[in-house]
């Protein structure tokens, strides 16, 4: 399979808090295989939701 995957363009990933977890396993995945990435966050397990009305 022919890929036009650059590594060296980051990847944007985010996440709201319920989905912290998650990111954190992909960081730890795009870095172990040299995948650069810009996170957008959210930075912590902080709820971050609108609230409710």
């Amino acid at each position: 399979m022919n890929s036009h995957f650059d590594k060296n363009k980051p990847v944007a990933i985010g996440s709201d808090h319920a989905g912290f977890d998650y990111k954190e396993d992909l960081i730890s995945f795009l870095e172990a295989k040299e995948i650069s990435y810009q996170d957008f966050g959210t930075h912590s397990k902080a709820s971050v939701d609108y609230p409710d009305f």
